[in-house]
């Protein structure tokens, strides 16, 4: 089967020894590629569940949009927003903001400007949060096949354990490193081979310029933490990174691919 990689450069594969096929439903959402993996047979009734879910996220949090509500909260302050804005969506701000503070603002939703709020260094993450819990809440409808879901290259496992491999340019000097996503962990990556230069430290409002091709964190509970500290990894570099880590989040491990 034909998987392709996704705009993160993650991708997903059958788990050592397990041989059921997998089958993947993918559709366009959020500017990227989303997707749901699924052992054991097709689930056209998660595969709805997720794609309703994403496209909840995309409608309240699109920073394109001047009608979304992120972006009619924008010119607000931090506490009024955290006040106003859709309960669904609060843990998604507080968790950006938290991160702004904690970072002395290398990650910082408002790097665009003073009243603009762009949550897209963590969003994506979140979205994948709550599928995932919208799964779990529907886990007797929905059977018991091992799903995985995937947005923009932000993997999830929801139930069963998959195998993942972090992409490497074709000119990358390592091996390859393969992971084992257990139910509830999560993988992000943040890197520039893709994309080119669009990550950016908050503090400066600059593109990042430093020796890291690309940086995978993987969190044993959360997607959207994983998503928002590569971005923290990648923007701070290895050392620095690291010992963020250590402080902040010690249940999260970070793989790096250096120059």
């Amino acid at each position: 089967m034909k998987i392709r990689l996704a705009a993160l450069a993650l991708f997903a594969a059958l788990a050592g020894c397990v041989r059921e096929p997998v089958e993947r439903v993918e559709w366009t959402t959020m500017g990227t590629i989303a997707a749901v993996q699924t052992r054991g047979g097709a689930n056209p009734l998660a595969v709805e569940m997720v794609r309703k879910t994403f496209d909840e996220v995309e409608r309240l949090l699109n920073a394109h949009n001047p009608q979304s509500e992120l972006s009619i909260l924008a010119p607000l302050a931090e506490e009024e927003i955290l006040e106003k804005c859709d309960a669904g969506m609060r843990e998604c701000y507080k968790t950006a903001f938290r991160l702004m503070h904690e970072t002395g603002g290398a990650f910082n939703p408002r790097w665009r400007g003073p009243g603009k709020l762009d949550l897209g260094g963590i969003a994506k993450g979140f979205a994948l949060d709550l599928a995932e819990d919208e799964l779990n809440w529907h886990k007797d409808t929905i059977g018991a096949s091992d799903i995985l879901i995937d947005l923009g290259g932000n993997l999830k496992s929801v139930s069963g354990v998959w195998k993942v491999g972090v992409y490497e340019p074709p000119d990358a000097a390592s091996q390859p490193t393969t992971l084992a996503l257990a139910p509830g962990f999560a993988c992000a990556t943040s890197a520039e081979y893709a994309r080119g230069k669009h990550i950016y430290d908050g503090r400066t409002g600059l593109s990042v310029s430093n020796n890291v091709i690309s940086v995978t964190v993987v969190h044993p509970k959360s997607a959207m933490l994983a998503d928002g500290l590569s971005t923290v990894m990648f923007i701070f570099g290895r050392d620095e990174g690291e010992a963020f880590l250590k402080t902040h989040y010690p249940e999260a491990k970070a793989i790096w691919l250096m120059r």
